[in-house]
């Protein structure tokens, strides 16, 4: 048996170890604003539910190790003392995985991860329109557990308010663990998912992707994308050039027929195709194909 002491190992080697071994772990997208008004949104995957009466959630966002920095939801939650936490499930992981990219201050990750905002009741922060349940929450506390890169802050959130889709709810209108279908995170790129086990997800780019705001209006707007498939599109980080997409369509006679097709949704299907199979950078390219190609 390989026995470790924390002590002699590094942050991102023990964090490895340790998010491998415990899990899984339910995943909370937490909803902020900062001081000017901008919504923020982020998951955290160190959450989970400590109490009925009070309704207490716990989500910890840690200390950055790269730089000891703190993330934007953690002073957002110190600042205002408010939260929406919004729950995950399988038709919202691409996207959710998407608002974990590190954009920048000010940077709406609502939009970039092509979530919609819904006004919350109670609390200033937004709800997730997506997620089939949602906690408006107030920050009681907010304990530390360190000062050193990888440490954790305990945020303790009381349920003021819940809405839940009733989508998601069985004849008895009690919570179906089928139909809200939710995921879990686990080590490296894998989560799990409550009725089919293990699946992975590319974690965002170290760079930024693009995001879905970025995607053309008649992809976002057509029904056979899906929250998911916006997700991988948002995620690339550069979209390919013209020239890489004439040589794309040059060389498939396949390609070149459904770009010919008068049905605009087949060059659409041919892209989902393509991100079923986690062609993104392909699924790209037909997109954005010219039917007059030469």
């Amino acid at each position: 048996m390989l026995t470790i002491d924390p002590k002699e190992l590094t942050t991102p080697q023990l964090h490895g170890y340790l998010q491998s071994a415990v899990g899984p772990r339910p995943i909370a997208l937490a909803s902020t604003i900062d001081a000017n008004g901008v919504p923020n949104l982020s998951p955290f995957s160190f959450f989970n539910l400590f109490s009925s009466n009070p309704p207490i959630l716990i989500f910890s966002p840690s200390r950055r190790v790269r730089d000891n920095t703190v993330k934007h939801t953690l002073l957002n939650a110190d600042l205002n003392r408010e939260v929406v936490i919004n729950v995950v499930n399988y038709n919202m992981v691409q996207q959710t995985s998407l608002s974990s990219t590190e954009y920048g201050l000010g940077v709406n990750e609502f939009e970039k991860a092509g979530f919609t905002m819904q006004p919350s009741d109670i609390v200033k922060p937004f709800r997730v329109k997506e997620a089939p349940v949602q906690f408006e929450c107030r920050v009681n506390d907010i304990i530390p557990l360190g000062a050193e890169g990888g440490a954790g802050n305990l945020v303790l959130c009381e349920v003021l308010k819940m809405h839940i889709d009733e989508s998601v709810l069985d004849a008895n209108g009690n919570i179906d663990q089928h139909k809200i279908d939710l995921v879990s995170r686990l080590g490296g790129n894998w989560y799990s998912r409550s009725a089919d086990g293990l699946f992975e997800v590319e974690k965002p780019l170290t760079t930024l992707g693009v995001g879905v705001d970025a995607i053309p209006k008649f992809v976002k707007e057509s029904k056979i994308f899906n929250g998911n498939d916006l997700g991988k599109l948002g995620n690339t980080q550069t979209l390919p050039t013209t020239e890489e997409i004439d040589i794309f369509v040059k060389q498939s006679f396949e390609v070149k027929g459904v770009l010919s097709a008068d049905d605009e949704d087949i060059k659409l299907q041919k892209a989902k195709e393509y991100l079923d199979a986690n062609r993104v950078n392909d699924a790209w390219k037909i997109l954005l194909a010219k039917k007059d190609f030469k």
